[in-house]
């Protein structure tokens, strides 16, 4: 994790930040600050209101209420100045279909009025970068989803922006094209780029962010880096078993080695720092179950826990 200059005005800083769509607050007086140079995570379930957030950051929508800066400026009263200094990857892809791949990256380039020789220069480098260099000239409509989504982000680094956006980064990707996007974000990291990512996916989140916010219905439910969260709400280890209602009853939960639990339906999910001498006791009073897994708790489980509801429902 990079370490966070407190004394530093952060890129992003939000109080009370609320969002009313007609009789329905999507958004609901959630705070949160992201420090410079930080990936700094969204972590929630589709309607959480976490591409709503994003909006908001990005000033394509106006918040309804709060505190709300981005470098230290009101968006209501420096819109263009904050949307200059800002690169957006959205979640459906808005590629020019009529242009080639390099021509994405050059026509965009003059909304940000980067002259035509910088751009070119600036669509070269990010084609290295982003490995689509021989697909210069390709049409976008015979690229895969996965240089769809590199191509994303290279239009949104062609104003060589200080913040950039991402809304669900690798949806609808592929296992080898979700790693090269994470190879290209921690890339960006490295370079000092402040990211915001907002995605569904437990393990993206934990791979990418220093630190997070959980959401849910429109509130922060917790926030901090992700394996304190896990940490502090869940332990090393989760037991997993499924088991029927008369030994559900018979499982003891004030048991040392049980740090917390939840139930989902027929499973049960016993948190531990020991699970393994945990899953010994179990048997040796008759607790047993066909399906039966001790494995690494992860942030779906501090997701489960706080919301008492999968990621995924």
């Amino acid at each position: 994790m990079l370490p966070r200059d407190e004394s530093v005005e952060p890129v992003v800083r939000a109080e009370g930040l609320r969002k009313v769509f007609g009789d329905v607050e999507a958004v609901r007086g959630i705070s949160f600050n992201v420090a410079k140079r930080e990936c700094f995570g969204f972590l929630g379930p589709n309607g959480a209101g976490k591409t709503t957030t994003m909006r908001m950051i990005g000033c394509v929508s106006p918040a309804s209420g709060g505190i709300f800066h981005v470098f230290g400026l009101d968006p209501k009263r420096s819109l263009r100045k904050i949307k200059a200094r800002i690169g957006v990857v959205p979640q459906e892809s808005n590629l020019d279909e009529a242009l080639p791949v390099e021509e994405n990256l050059t026509v965009y380039a003059r909304f940000f009025n980067v002259p035509s020789n910088l751009a070119k220069q600036r669509a070269d480098e990010l084609l290295r970068f982003m490995e689509l260099t021989e697909k210069r000239q390709s049409k976008v409509a015979d690229l895969s989803g996965g240089m769809k989504r590199r191509l994303l982000i290279s239009r949104a680094l062609m104003s060589d922006p200080e913040l950039l956006i991402f809304d669900e980064p690798t949806t609808g990707l592929d296992p080898q094209a979700r790693h090269l996007v994470w190879d290209k974000m921690f890339e960006l990291k490295k370079r000092g780029v402040t990211q915001i990512v907002t995605t569904h996916y437990m393990d993206e989140a934990q791979q990418l962010c220093d630190r997070l916010v959980i959401m849910d219905r429109g509130l922060i439910m917790e926030e901090g880096d992700p394996n304190g969260l896990i940490e502090k709400h869940i332990g090393r280890e989760v037991h997993e078993m499924r088991l029927p209602e008369y030994l559900m009853k018979r499982v003891p939960k004030n048991d040392s080695l049980i740090r917390g639990f939840d139930r989902y339906r027929d499973l049960l999910l016993l948190y531990s720092d020991k699970a393994d001498l945990l899953l010994d006791r179990l048997k040796s009073e008759g607790i047993e179950s066909d399906y039966a897994v001790v494995r690494r708790s992860t942030l779906e489980d501090v997701f489960l826990k706080l919301t008492g509801r999968r990621l995924t429902e």
